[in-house]
């Protein structure tokens, strides 16, 4: 992964596009109320955010979990004057941590396919207000028979459908469409394949993983050039159609699990189910626990929780069901404090070895989630493996003056604010004392 941003960096675009197209869809989701806000989710290094910006007069929020590209944002939004019409974070565009409503314009060109079209779509949707639009392009195939070293391709990396099975999609998630509008194919060429290429030519091969990043990228190249009418990419407007209810946030999730690939997602959406933990888990639940670590420490420390008054919260308890309907996951937020005001600790989380990197974990973390912003929840901080938790939107809690009350590496300990509306407490995180007692800390 660093070699492919090593290899994109300074790069116009990461994906299908151009200026003339983001403007051609945002005539398209017109027209919009004055001074729109706008989010732009996965926005890279920030080509629609500014123009976004400097076409509607709005507000725009750029979101991506790359700083770099966050940084080169900053800095073309200074230089065009539109620095005070945008604000660019580091968090995740799978949860996003806004409330709901809060913005008029959501725009995802080329970043949909990192969690998914239908995720995206289910999980976007309650921050659109009212009359609000959602802009999103998504790679499809052009025709119901592509060529099969398309399809060999596109197996590998993302599960591709036609334009009349997104739309369907669309529409069964809660949207009227718009507008469907395919990408010319100068959009390809002309501000990504061509200077990615070029960049190819010279890169420096000695740099860990670049060797394969090359090939990955080198293999992109030429399936564009000699299967390239097989798919495209196309942009959808889509409306919330009026009544009709979104999608809720406990279904079944479409998400990576650590090691799953792009393919996998689409079966793992299927295949899991959270909810809030009942009296009838706990036996299933220290089991999970049991499994899943190599000492009974963590099962020790959910049930010593759960017998804390001060630590435990009824429905912050999520447990991930198999497709037979037993535990397979387990996800656990309690209270927490920081700086001496209420916060949110989530750990543990574990899986049963045999359901692992299936999908269960991610359920039970994103249930989690979701039921603790329902409650009106403000922060949560975990200290976990940096490769994992930034999927839900966790950043390095060093960044909010977050620390912990003890020795950790920096990455490692992370912050998720639930409620941008909120300021985040900093200063020391004050943990139940089941965690000292159970660790002996």
């Amino acid at each position: 992964m660093d070699a492919f941003f090593a290899l994109h960096r300074g790069l116009p675009r990461q994906s299908a596009g151009s200026d003339a197209s983001t403007r051609h869809l945002l005539r398209l989701a017109g027209p919009l109320p004055p001074r729109p806000r706008v989010l732009d989710l996965g926005c890279g290094p920030g080509r629609s955010a500014l123009v976004l910006a400097a076409d509607t007069g709005g507000q725009v929020t750029g979101i991506d979990l790359h700083q770099p590209f966050l940084d080169e944002l900053f800095a073309a939004a200074e230089r065009r004057g539109l620095r005070d019409r945008i604000t660019a974070l580091n968090c995740s565009m799978g949860h996003p941590p806004f409330p709901d409503g809060a913005f008029d314009v959501l725009w995802a060109e080329g970043s949909a396919y990192a969690i998914g079209f239908d995720t995206a779509l289910r999980n976007w949707r309650r921050l659109l207000a009212p009359g609000g639009v959602l802009v999103v392009t998504e790679a499809e195939w052009t025709g119901p028979d592509p060529s099969p070293q398309a399809r060999a391709y596109w197996a590998e990396v993302y599960p591709l459908r036609t334009a009349d099975r997104n739309i369907a999609a669309a529409e069964a998630a809660g949207y009227q469409v718009a507008a469907h509008w395919p990408l010319p194919e100068s959009d390809w060429w002309d501000e990504y394949y061509t200077p990615l290429a070029q960049r190819l030519a010279t890169a420096d091969r000695t740099g860990p993983g670049m060797d394969q990043a090359l090939a990955a990228l080198d293999r992109e190249l030429t399936l564009r050039r000699e299967h390239g009418t097989d798919y495209r990419y196309a942009g959808y407007v889509l409306r919330p159609r009026t009544g009709s209810a979104p999608v809720p946030v406990h279904a079944p999730a479409s998400a990576l699990e650590d090691g799953m690939t792009m393919a996998a997602e689409a079966d793992a959406a299927t295949a899991r189910t959270a909810r809030p933990e009942t009296p009838e888990d706990a036996a299933a639940i220290r089991a999970v626990n049991l499994a899943a670590f190599p000492t009974a420490g963590e099962a020790d420390l959910v049930d010593a929780l759960r017998a804390d008054p001060d630590a435990w919260i009824d429905g912050l308890s999520l447990v991930a069901e198999a497709p037979d309907g037993t535990v397979a996951g387990h996800a656990l937020l309690t209270r927490c404090r920081i700086g001496g005001r209420p916060a949110l600790a989530l750990a543990p989380c574990a899986v049963l070895p045999d359901h692992q990197r299936q999908g269960a974990g991610t359920a039970a973390v994103r249930a989690a989630l979701a039921a603790a912003r329902e409650r009106g929840e403000s922060l949560v901080v975990v200290l976990g493996h940096p490769g994992y938790y930034p999927r839900f939107g966790f950043a390095p809690a060093s960044r909010f003056g977050i620390r912990a009350p003890f020795d950790v590496p920096d990455e490692a300990l992370m912050a998720l604010s639930l409620d941008a509306s909120r300021p985040v407490p900093s200063g020391a995180i004050r943990y139940p004392a089941a965690f000292g007692e159970v660790s002996g800390g």
